[in-house]
């Protein structure tokens, strides 16, 4: 675990030496411009902790209790995707995203960083390599306090706690998980 932030780490301080060299360089060469590459609510995500809404269970009394009001968000995780022309050819892909959360989950915000260049083998072509890291964004669900009577209260996952599971073994199924972080895109497209 502690090996993979380093070279997360180590990758976001490569980014931004490379970001920091372009910058200098091309400081002079033109002024930068930024333009809106992407606007849109959800993810996968978001889709997966919307997924944990399906279901309940019913309590010893017989009354139902849903899991859709411990897994709906007010807000759904916002991302804004943005370009920063450096040269004619390059640019800094960034972004964020919001976060989302509800009474069981949390979807952190999140940054994104990137890097975009083109170039032209020939003048009806154009071969372009994208590189991107997203930082943050991990989806997190949180435990239930469960009352089993004579047998104790329990910290519990929600949604396993009328089931057969033992209570202290629900918590490992408690579903933590992380954005895909890192994008690469190479393109080639030839116009006639």
């Amino acid at each position: 675990m502690r090996e993979r932030s380093n070279i997360r780490g180590g990758l976001c301080a490569a980014a931004l030496q490379l970001c920091t060299f372009l910058c200098a360089s091309a400081a002079t060469a033109q002024e930068w411009t930024t333009s809106f590459v992407d606007i849109h609510q959800g993810s996968p995500l978001s889709d997966q902790a919307r997924d944990l809404g399906n279901g309940g269970y019913e309590l010893q009394g017989g009354s139902w209790v849903s899991f859709s009001r411990w897994y709906h968000a007010n807000w759904v995780d916002m991302h804004v995707d943005l370009l920063t022309q450096i040269t004619p050819d390059t640019g800094i892909l960034w972004g964020f995203g919001t976060g989302e959360q509800a009474e069981k989950y949390r979807i952190e915000p999140s940054l994104k960083l990137g890097f975009l260049t083109q170039t032209h083998p020939n003048p009806n072509s154009t071969l372009s390599l994208s590189v991107t890291s997203i930082i943050g964004g991990n989806l997190s669900e949180k435990p239930c306090m469960a009352d089993y009577g004579d047998l104790g209260t329990y910290s519990v996952n929600c949604r396993l706690a009328a089931g057969e599971t033992a209570p202290e073994e629900t918590l490992k199924y408690l579903v933590n998980a992380r954005p895909e972080n890192m994008h690469l895109w190479l393109n080639y497209r030839l116009t006639f």
